[in-house]
C-alpha cells in the first residue's frame, strides 16, 4: 500500500486514516465491496458500500497515475533529459493534465515545423526574437540566410524562427495551464446542421443553430450532441472565445512594443490556431464527456439498482405468459422453485372457436398444476392478453402485467440455450416472464445489464467503465438479498461475493451429482472452492431447513461460535434465540466482544437472530391500469392515471400508462417544487399518478405531469421525443445576434481537480 495514496484519499473523502487503510489492505488481499460492508465493519469504521467502492477507485486512479510518473521518468533519463529540478516536478505533479503538460517539451515527437526549423539552424534567432531586446528581426534573419538548407530569405528565415516559438509556447507550462483553465471555465459547445442534413437529422433539431456553456451543459445535451456530430448531422465545437484566448498568450510572451515583439505576436496568434486550441478543445471534449459519462451511468446504475431490488412475488406456482396475437401466446407452467413443468400455445386474439378453445386449455392447466398466480408480459397484446385471462375469473387468481425487458435477449442467450436447448426462443420468453414475477433479482441476472432497457445513452458513454458499474450495483444487490444456493442458477451464484463464473458452476455440478447442500459447511466439498472463497461467500448463500439454524441468516459462519455462546449462557439452543425475543432480550452484547468483533457485527447479529434471512425487498404489491385506456388513441388530455416509472433520465422519467408507449414527466413536472435532479423524487418501478397533458398520436408522443395542478401553459409545452431526448431549456438558447436570453447561472467549476491545488 502507497501511504501517501492513502493520505490523499483519506483527505477527499472526508474519512479517517485508519479507514482507508483497512479497506485498501482487505482489497489488497481479495475481500470483495459487500464483503468488507457486511462483515468488517469493526476494520473500516462502519464504511459503506458507497464509500468502500469510491476509496478502490480512487486508489486505482492515484496508481495509475504513479505508473505514468514512471514511464515519463524512465523515458527522460533514456533520453538524457531528467534533472532533479525535472524529477521533482514529475513526482509532484496532482493530476494526468498537468504531469503530461511537464513532459511535453521532452517528449518524443514526430517531425514537426519547429524540429525542421531546428534543423535550418533556426533556433539561435527564435531565441533572439524572444530576448526582445529591441533588434530589428529582418536584419538578424539575413545572417541565417543557408541556401542549401532551405533558408532562401529573410522570411524564410523568420518564418521558420515563428514556428519555433510557436511550438515553444505550446509547450509551455504556464500557458497550457491559464488556456486550459479558461477552456475549462469559459468555454462552449457550439453546434450547426451539417450542409444538407435539415431534412435527415430532424432528431437533432434543437441542436441545429446552438451554443452552451460547456461547464453547466448536462450530460444528457452533451451526449446527444455528440451522437449527432457522429452521425454526421452536427457540426461541434468546444472553446471560449479566441480574444480571451490570444489575450492570455500576449500577456505572457510579449514583453515589449519593438518589432522584435511583432514578430512574437504571429507566433502565438499560430501557436493557438494551429496548436493550442486543438490541444485544448480535445481535453475539453474529452473532460466533459467524462463527467457526462459518469452522469449518464450513475443514472444507469440507479435504476437498475431498483429494478433488481423490485418486490417479489416470491416461491409461487406461476404460468407465464408471453403474449402475441398472429402467433398466439406462448405459455410455462411453472412449480415454486421456476422449474419449468409445461408449456403450451394458446390463441386468443382470433376466432370465436380458437378463444373459447384457449379459455378452456387456461382453466385445464391452471387446475392440472395448481397454478397461484399468472404472469402476462407487458409487450405487444399484452393489455389484452390480461384482461382476456381476467375474464375468465379463475379462483380469485392474480393475473398480474410483468415488465418484459430484456427477455428475448435471454431467451437467445447461451444461459437460456444451455437450460433448454430444445425449446423455441418464445417458450424460454414466456418461462423468463414468469420466474421475473417470482424473483425479479434472479431473473435479470441473467440478462447483460445495459439490455435492460433502464440507461439512458448507453451506448455512447464508455463500455468499460459502464460495465464495471453495473456489476457492481449487480454484486451489491444479489449479496444484499442473499441467494438460496440449492435453487440459484449459475448466473445468479456467478454475482456471489467470491464466487464467479468458474465456482458457481461447480456449485451447481456438486448439487447436481450430491443434492441438496444441508450446511454451509458442505460448500468447502465444492471443487477448488478453498478458504478464501469460503470466507467471502458463506455468509451470502441461505440453506432453507438445514442441518444448522444459522444457515438461513446473513450470520457468518465464523460468528457462530459467539452465537452458540450466548445460547449457552442462557441454557438454550440456536433455534430457541431465533424464536424466542425474550431471550434475546436477556442478551447483552457488550459481553462478546473481542479483538476481531465489535458492537457493529454484534449488533448485526442480534437483528439477523430477530429475524433470520430478512429481505430488504418492500412486500410484493400488485398494480392494475386504468380501465378502458389500452391504445394511445384513448388518451386525452386532463386525464389522471396510474402508471409506473419504467426509466429515470436527467431531464424526466417515462412512465408506463398502460398503452404500449410510455410518456415522459419532463424534470419540471415531477413535482410543485423545483427538481435538480430526477432521481431525487423518483425511481424505477415506482407506482405513480399521472395527468396527461398532451398527446401526439402521429409521433406516438405523450407529454404527463407528476405537479398536483399543471398549469395551462404546461400542457402546451413542446411534446420532448422519448427516443432522442435532446430537446434543451430556452435559457440555454442563443438567438441569431448571438446574445444570450437569459444569463447563465453562477458558474461552479466542475473540472477542478483536472488543475492541480497549485496550478492557479
Amino acid at each position: 500500500m502507497n501511504q501517501q495514496h492513502i493520505l490523499q484519499a483519506a483527505e477527499e473523502m472526508a474519512v479517517q486514516v485508519f479507514q482507508v487503510e483497512g479497506t485498501a489492505k482487505l482489497i489488497a488481499e481479495g475481500a470483495t465491496v459487500p464483503f468488507i460492508a457486511r462483515y468488517r465493519k469493526e476494520v473500516t469504521g462502519s464504511l459503506d458500500e458507497v464509500v468502500i467502492t469510491s476509496i478502490r477507485d480512487r486508489l486505482n486512479q492515484l496508481e495509475e497515475l504513479d505508473t505514468r510518473k514512471s514511464a515519463i521518468l524512465k523515458s527522460l533519463e533514456q533520453n538524457g533529459h531528467l534533472t532533479d529540478e525535472l524529477k521533482e516536478k514529475v513526482f509532484a505533479a496532482p493530476t494526468l493534465a498537468v504531469l503530461e503538460d511537464i513532459y511535453l517539451p521532452f517528449r518524443p515527437k514526430r517531425r514537426t515545423r519547429g524540429t525542421i526549423a531546428r534543423e535550418k539552424g533556426l533556433e539561435p534567432l527564435a531565441l533572439q526574437i524572444l530576448e526582445q531586446r529591441g533588434i530589428d528581426p529582418v536584419l538578424k534573419a539575413r545572417d541565417y540566410i543557408d541556401t542549401e538548407k532551405g533558408v532562401e530569405t529573410e522570411d524564410d528565415a523568420l518564418a521558420g524562427a515563428r514556428d519555433i516559438i510557436a511550438e515553444m509556447a505550446n509547450e509551455d507550462e504556464t500557458a497550457r495551464a491559464q488556456l486550459r483553465r479558461l477552456f475549462f471555465e469559459k468555454g462552449f459547445f457550439t453546434s450547426n446542421v451539417a450542409s444538407g442534413k435539415e431534412t435527415e437529422g430532424i432528431k437533432y433539431k434543437d441542436y441545429f443553430e446552438w451554443q452552451e456553456q460547456a461547464s453547466t451543459a448536462p450530460s444528457h445535451r452533451i451526449l446527444a450532441m455528440r451522437r449527432g456530430e457522429k452521425e454526421e448531422i452536427l457540426n461541434l465545437s468546444a472553446s471560449p472565445s479566441e480574444e480571451y484566448a490570444i489575450d492570455i498568450l500576449e500577456k505572457l510572451f510579449i514583453k515589449s512594443d519593438g518589432p522584435d515583439a511583432q514578430q512574437i505576436k504571429l507566433a502565438v496568434h499560430d501557436a493557438y490556431k494551429r496548436l493550442l486550441s486543438r490541444s485544448m478543445e480535445t481535453e475539453l471534449r474529452l473532460a466533459t464527456k467524462q463527467r457526462a459519462d459518469a452522469d449518464a451511468i450513475r443514472i444507469f446504475a440507479e435504476n437498475l439498482r431498483h429494478l433488481l431490488m423490485a418486490p417479489p412475488l416470491g416461491p409461487k406456482r406461476v404460468m407465464g405468459i408471453d403474449p402475441g396475437f398472429r402467433t398466439g401466446c406462448k405459455i410455462a407452467c411453472m412449480d415454486r422453485q421456476g422449474k419449468l413443468l409445461h408449456h403450451d400455445t394458446v390463441y386468443l386474439h382470433m376466432s370465436e372457436n380458437k378463444e373459447r378453445e384457449s379459455a378452456e386449455k387456461i382453466k385445464r392447466l391452471c387446475r392440472k398444476y395448481d397454478i397461484e398466480a399468472i404472469a402476462v408480459g407487458n409487450g405487444t397484446a399484452g393489455r389484452e392478453t390480461q384482461a382476456f385471462v381476467q375474464n375468465l375469473r379463475i379462483d380469485s387468481m392474480p393475473v398480474l402485467l410483468v415488465n418484459e425487458a430484456g427477455a428475448s435477449v435471454y431467451s437467445a442467450s447461451e444461459a437460456a440455450r444451455r437450460e433448454f436447448p430444445d425449446l423455441d426462443l418464445t417458450i424460454r420468453g414466456a418461462v423468463s416472464i414468469g420466474r421475473r414475477l417470482m424473483d425479479p433479482i434472479s431473473e435479470l441476472v441473467k440478462i447483460e445489464p445495459k439490455s435492460i432497457g433502464v440507461g439512458q445513452y448507453q451506448h455512447d458513454v464508455d463500455q468499460t467503465d459502464l460495465k464495471n458499474s453495473l456489476d457492481d450495483v449487480v454484486i451489491s444487490c444479489v449479496n444484499a438479498v442473499g441467494v438460496d444456493i440449492n435453487r440459484a442458477s449459475v448466473e445468479l451464484l456467478t454475482y456471489v461475493s467470491g464466487l464467479g463464473p468458474s465456482l458457481a458452476g461447480n456449485i451447481v455440478t456438486f448439487r447436481n451429482e450430491n443434492g441438496a447442500f444441508n450446511s454451509r459447511k458442505e460448500l468447502k466439498k465444492v471443487a477448488r472452492l478453498g478458504p478464501k472463497a469460503f470466507e467471502q461467500c458463506a455468509g451470502f448463500l441461505r440453506i432453507q431447513d438445514g442441518i444448522d439454524p444459522l444457515d438461513t441468516s446473513a450470520v457468518h459462519p465464523e460468528s457462530y461460535p459467539v452465537v452458540e455462546a450466548m445460547a449457552k449462557n442462557l441454557d438454550c439452543n440456536v433455534a430457541d434465540l431465533i424464536k424466542n425475543k425474550a431471550l434475546r432480550d436477556k442478551i447483552d452484547i457488550s459481553q462478546y466482544i473481542t479483538e476481531t468483533i465489535g458492537i457493529p457485527t454484534l449488533t448485526d447479529i442480534m437483528l439477523e437472530l430477530a429475524k433470520p434471512g430478512r429481505d430488504p425487498r418492500e412486500s410484493f404489491d400488485s398494480f392494475e391500469f386504468a380501465e378502458g385506456i389500452q391504445e394511445i388513441q384513448d388518451l386525452r388530455p386532463g386525464m389522471s392515471l396510474p402508471g409506473i416509472i419504467t426509466n429515470v433520465t436527467a431531464f424526466g422519467a417515462f412512465v408506463d400508462i398502460g398503452v404500449h408507449q410510455d410518456g415522459l414527466v419532463h424534470i419540471s413536472e415531477l413535482a410543485d417544487r423545483f427538481v435538480k435532479s430526477p432521481s431525487d423524487v423518483v425511481r424505477v418501478h415506482q407506482k405513480v399518478r399521472v395527468k396527461v397533458l398532451e398527446v401526439d398520436i402521429g409521433r406516438k408522443r405523450i407529454a404527463l405531469s407528476m405537479r398536483q395542478d399543471p398549469g395551462v401553459q404546461d400542457s402546451l409545452r413542446k411534446i420532448k421525443d422519448p427516443k432522442n431526448p435532446i430537446s434543451v431549456p430556452k435559457s440555454g438558447k442563443k438567438s441569431k445576434n448571438n446574445e444570450k436570453q437569459k444569463a447563465p447561472a453562477p458558474f461552479n467549476n466542475p473540472f477542478a481537480d483536472l488543475f492541480g491545488k497549485n496550478n492557479k
